[in-house]
C-alpha cells in the first residue's frame, strides 16, 4: 500500500471531528446546559462534521460506533455501529451523507426514540484505524419534542415551562393560607447533569429499563433520599439541624447537587419541598417533563385504610404521638409526563413521584409513577404505590377525645369530616408565576355521583376497618364489633344546626398578640346550649405540636338561628419563646370542640393559619446586558416589634450570580438593613433573582424578582 497520503487506496483516517455543538444543541434544546460536550436528545437528527487524512472513496469503510455501559453489546442496543452504506442498525438508530466535500464529509445521526438515555462513547472507525474524538462523551436525553417518544408533549408552553424552565416556585403554608416559595431548579448548571448521569449510574438500572421513563423515575424517586442507597439528601423532622444545613436554607437544588455530585455522600437535610425541588430538577434535566405538586392537608395514613384519627383532650389540645397517622398541613411531590405502555390503556399523561421518605414501595423508599387518572378514578390496584397516594388526597378524618374516666383513658368519637384532607392541591401555572389549582386532575368534585362511585372502587381494594379508635395505647373494642364492609362515611346533620368557624381578627405578625375568635352558629328553632373548648398551639407542617399557648372553655346559649363570638387572645411573650426554639417554621393551629347539652350533636373544627411577614425588597434594572456589571440591592426592614437574631439572607440568580450568604446579626425593630452583590449576566433571556431571610424567630421570608438579559 502507498504511503502517499492523500490518494486513493492509501489508509483513509479520520483527523477531526467537529460535534457541531452550537447548531445542535439549538435545534435539540439542550443548549443551556453547561458543559462541554454534546447533549442530544433521542428520536431527532443531529449532525456531525468528519475530516479524513483523503477524500472519502466508494471501497470505503466506515462507520460511527456509539455505545453505553460497561459491556456495549449489540444484541443488547447497547452497541450501535453505524455505516452511512449500509441497511439501518437493528437498534433504529439511522445514519446518512448529508455532503461530502474534498476530504469533509457531513453526516447526520438520528437515535432510537426508545434508546436508552445516558452517556454515549463515540468513536469512528475507518478500516482497521479508530477514531477516539475529545470529549468525545455524547449525553443523550428523553425528548419530550419526538411524537415517538413516550414521554412526547404536544403543547409548546408546556415542554417550556415542564422541561426547561430552570426556576419557579413551591407552594406551602395550609389550606387558607397558601403561599409560594421560590426555587431555583437550575438543571442546566455545572455539574448538575453529570450528577444526573451518577444516579442513574448508581441506580443499578438494567440500560434496557433506562429506555423507559417510568422505570426511571420510580428510581430517582428512591435515589434523591438518602434511606437505602446513599442517595442525595437525608430527610430530617427533628427541628435540630445545627451538623448541617436546615431544609428552609435552601432556595434551590443547585448546591445540593453540585454538593453531592462532588462529595458523593448525602447533603444534610431535606424535607418534602427540598426532596420535591431537586426532584424536578433531576427529572427536567433527564427531559422528562416535571411539576412540583403541593396537597394541602395530605393524609398520611399508615394503615392504607382511608382514615386518619386525631385525639384531642377536653381543651381542644391535640395530642401529639398518640396516633400512628397524621395529617400534614402540605406535602409536596412531583408529577411527571408519560405515556404508561405497562397499563391498559388510558393512563397516561401526568404520574405522581414522590421522594420524601415516608413508606417502603418493594422494600425500598421510593413511591410512584402512579397515574393520576388511577387516583381519580379510584384503581388502586394499579402499579406503583396507588393505594398510598389515593390516601393522602381522600381520607377522613375521624375526630376522638380522650377522656380521664375513673382514673383511665376513654376515647369518645366526635365527628368525621369527609371533605377535609386533599385540598387546593396546586403547582405553578404555565408560562405565569400563579399558582394553578389542580385538585380537579386528582379527584372528582366533593360530593358528586363520580366521587361517591370511585370512592366505593377504591374502598374495595383497600383494607377496611371499622370505625374504632387506633391510638397506640388505645383498648380498642372485640373484633366482633368491626365493622366488615367498607363504608363511604357521610357527613353528620345535626338537630340544632351547629356550625364553627375560627376567625383572626388582626394580622399575625411575630411579636403581635393573636387576636383569634370561634363562631358558633345554630340554625334550628330552639333554645341551645353548647358547650365550647378551644385551644391555640403551634405546630411544624408535618401536624407535629411544637408548643401549646393557651385555651378557652365556655358555655354559650343561642336561640333558633343565631351565632356568638369567643374570643381566643395569645400574649406575645406566651409564643415568641417557642417560636425561636423551633429550628422550623411554625404555623398557628386552633381546634375548636362544641357539644350541644341534651343533643348528640358534637363537632370539632380545626384550621391553620400562617404567620405574615414584612417583604424584603429588590432593587436592580428590568434589564441588563449580557456579560456587563449591574448592581443588585436586597433592602429588609424589620417592622416587626421584636428583634431578628441570627439573621441571614441567602440570594441566588441563575446565570447572573452564585448563591450567596450575607450574615446580618440581629435586626432590631425598625433597622434597615441593605446588602448589594455585584452581578455579571451569563446568560440571555428573562432570569430570576431569589432572596430568602432566615433569623431565630422568623423562617419563612422570601421574594423572587425578574431581569431581562439583552444582548
Amino acid at each position: 500500500m502507498s504511503n502517499n497520503a492523500g490518494f486513493p487506496g492509501s489508509d483513509l483516517k479520520v483527523t477531526g471531528l467537529d460535534f457541531l455543538k452550537s447548531q445542535n444543541c439549538r435545534l435539540h434544546h439542550t443548549d443551556a446546559y453547561n458543559i462541554s460536550n454534546l447533549v442530544v436528545r433521542r428520536g431527532q437528527p443531529f449532525q456531525l462534521q468528519l475530516t479524513f487524512s483523503r477524500e472519502l472513496q466508494a471501497p470505503d469503510k466506515l462507520s460511527l460506533r456509539f455505545s453505553i455501559g460497561e459491556n456495549p453489546m449489540r444484541s443488547r442496543g447497547t452497541l450501535m455501529s453505524l455505516n452511512p452504506r449500509r441497511e439501518e442498525d437493528l437498534s433504529r438508530w439511522q445514519i446518512s451523507i448529508i455532503k461530502s466535500i474534498g476530504k469533509e464529509c457531513l453526516l447526520s445521526v438520528t437515535s432510537s426514540p426508545m434508546a436508552p438515555v445516558g452517556k454515549y462513547t463515540l468513536n469512528v472507525k475507518t478500516g482497521n484505524n479508530i477514531y477516539n474524538p475529545e470529549n468525545g462523551e455524547v449525553y443523550l436525553l428523553f425528548n419530550p419534542w419526538c411524537e415517538d417518544d413516550v414521554v412526547f408533549m404536544a403543547d409548546e408552553a408546556q415542554r417550556k415551562e415542564y422541561v426547561l424552565n430552570d426556576t419557579g416556585c413551591i407552594y406551602v403554608g395550609s389550606a387558607y393560607s397558601i403561599y409560594n416559595r421560590p426555587w431555583n431548579f437550575g438543571q442546566f448548571e455545572e455539574f448538575v447533569l453529570d450528577a444526573c448521569m451518577y444516579l442513574l449510574d448508581k441506580s443499578k438500572l438494567k440500560l434496557s429499563n433506562r429506555r423507559d421513563p417510568m422505570f426511571v423515575s420510580r428510581a430517582m424517586s428512591a435515589l434523591v433520599n438518602a434511606n437505602d442507597d446513599n442517595g442525595v439528601l437525608l430527610g430530617n423532622w427533628s427541628g435540630k439541624y445545627n451538623n448541617g444545613t436546615s431544609p428552609l436554607d435552601w432556595i434551590g437544588s443547585v448546591s445540593i447537587l453540585q454538593k453531592y455530585y462532588k462529595t458523593k455522600q448525602p447533603v444534610l437535610y431535606g424535607q418534602c419541598w427540598v426532596f420535591a425541588g431537586v426532584l424536578t430538577t433531576v427529572m427536567r434535566c433527564l427531559g422528562i417533563p416535571s411539576r412540583c405538586v403541593s396537597n394541602f392537608n395530605s393524609a398520611h395514613d399508615t394503615e392504607e385504610n382511608l382514615r386518619v384519627d386525631i385525639y384531642l383532650n377536653e381543651l381542644g389540645e391535640k395530642l401529639n404521638g398518640m396516633s400512628l397517622d397524621s395529617v400534614w398541613n402540605f406535602h409536596v411531590w412531583n408529577d411527571v409526563w408519560m405515556k404508561r405502555t405497562d397499563l391498559p390503556a388510558g393512563f397516561d399523561g401526568w404520574q405522581a413521584i414522590d421522594s420524601t421518605p415516608q413508606e417502603q414501595s418493594q422494600g425500598i423508599f421510593q413511591c410512584g409513577p402512579c397515574p393520576l387518572k388511577a387516583i381519580r378514578e379510584g384503581d388502586v390496584y394499579l402499579p406503583f404505590d396507588s393505594k398510598f397516594v389515593y390516601a393522602e388526597v381522600n381520607a377522613d378524618k375521624v375526630y376522638w377525645v380522650v377522656k380521664k374516666v375513673n382514673g383511665k383513658d376513654k376515647h369518645i368519637r366526635i365527628n368525621t369530616e369527609t371533605q377535609g384532607i386533599g385540598m387546593n392541591i396546586s403547582t405553578k401555572a404555565v408560562g405565569q408565576d400563579k399558582r394553578e389549582d389542580i385538585t380537579w386532575q386528582y379527584k372528582f368534585p366533593e360530593g358528586s355521583e363520580e366521587e361517591r362511585k370511585s370512592m366505593q372502587k377504591a374502598s374495595s381494594f383497600i383494607h377496611p376497618s371499622g370505625i374504632v379508635p387506633r391510638a397506640r395505647f388505645a383498648s380498642s373494642l372485640p373484633m366482633g364489633l368491626v365493622n366488615p364492609k367498607p363504608t363511604v362515611l357521610q357527613e353528620t346533620v345535626f338537630k340544632s344546626g351547629l356550625q364553627l368557624e375560627i376567625i383572626s381578627k388582626a394580622a399575625l405578625y411575630p411579636g403581635n398578640p393573636f387576636e383569634l375568635a370561634i363562631i358558633v352558629k345554630t340554625s334550628t328553632p330552639g333554645s341551645w346550649t353548647i358547650n365550647l373548648a378551644s385551644s391555640c398551639q403551634l405546630q411544624s407542617y408535618t401536624g407535629k405540636v411544637e408548643a401549646s399557648l393557651g385555651h378557652v372553655k365556655e358555655t354559650v346559649k343561642l336561640e333558633g338561628k343565631s351565632e356568638v363570638q369567643v374570643p381566643l387572645n395569645i400574649a406575645a411573650d406566651t409564643y415568641m419563646k417557642a417560636l425561636a426554639s423551633v429550628e422550623d417554621e411554625v404555623l398557628i393551629h386552633i381546634t375548636a370542640i362544641a357539644e350541644v347539652q341534651g343533643t348528640d350533636d358534637k363537632l370539632t373544627k380545626e384550621t391553620t393559619m400562617s404567620f405574615e411577614y414584612p417583604p424584603i425588597t429588590v432593587q436592580m434594572p428590568e434589564t441588563a446586558k449580557l456579560n456587563k456589571e449591574f448592581t443588585c440591592a436586597f433592602i429588609f426592614k424589620n417592622k416587626l416589634n421584636v428583634p431578628l437574631d441570627n439573621c441571614k439572607l441567602l440570594v441566588e440568580g441563575l446565570g447572573i450570580f452564585k448563591m450567596t450568604t450575607f450574615d446580618q446579626g440581629d435586626v432590631k425593630p425598625g433597622r434597615i438593613i441593605k446588602s448589594e452583590i455585584i452581578c455579571t449576566p451569563t446568560r440571555l433571556g428573562e432570569k430570576k433573582i431569589v432572596a430568602k431571610l432566615t433569623s431565630d424567630q422568623v423562617k419563612g421570608i422570601s421574594t423572587e424578582k425578574a431581569i431581562t438579559i439583552v444582548e
